[in-house]
């Protein structure tokens, strides 16, 4: 299940060069295996064999796909319980995609103090861009927006001074 939005599930992976690249490819990735999940319902370890087969991972962080995957899968209710109190909706009602960007983008900021805060509010702004409704953006920034500062305080703050 591709969400490109050309329909062309063959169309070849941009070849990632770096750290930063390769991880965003990851997320890229990671965002559209979780959104499968959320959909099909299928066990995240077959969704990531065929994600492994029907890419070519030689341009992903492969080991960050992998602890997306596991990590907003074991963490799915915590994620989600930190997520709901910023959103003007409940979680249920959300957009598909929406909802994969946010519980990508908030396990990230949970769990990967090594990724500024800032860049994951802007991963989580491009990928609703690439794969969410024409305004998607704006609702997934104003969301990561009003969580940073609960699960990052002391970076964020920091960052205002």
């Amino acid at each position: 299940m591709s969400l490109n939005h050309d329909d062309s599930q063959d169309a070849p992976q941009p070849k990632a060069k770096g750290k930063i690249a390769t991880r965003r490819v990851a997320r890229s990735l990671g965002m559209q295996a979780l959104y499968q999940w959320h959909m099909a319902g299928q066990s995240l370890n077959e969704i990531e064999a065929q994600f492994r087969v029907d890419n070519d991972f030689s341009g992903v962080d492969g080991a960050y796909f992998h602890e997306i995957l596991t990590g907003v899968a074991t963490q799915k209710t915590e994620i989600d319980e930190a997520i709901a109190p910023c959103l003007d909706r409940p979680l249920e009602e959300l957009d598909p995609v929406e909802l994969a960007i946010l519980r990508l983008s908030t396990w990230e900021l949970r769990n990967r103090v090594d990724v500024p805060y800032r860049v994951v509010i802007n991963e989580g702004i491009e990928l609703a861009k690439v794969f969410g409704a024409t305004d998607g953006h704006k609702f997934v920034n104003g969301v990561l927006d009003k969580l940073a500062p609960t699960l990052r305080a002391a970076e964020v703050s920091a960052h205002k001074r």
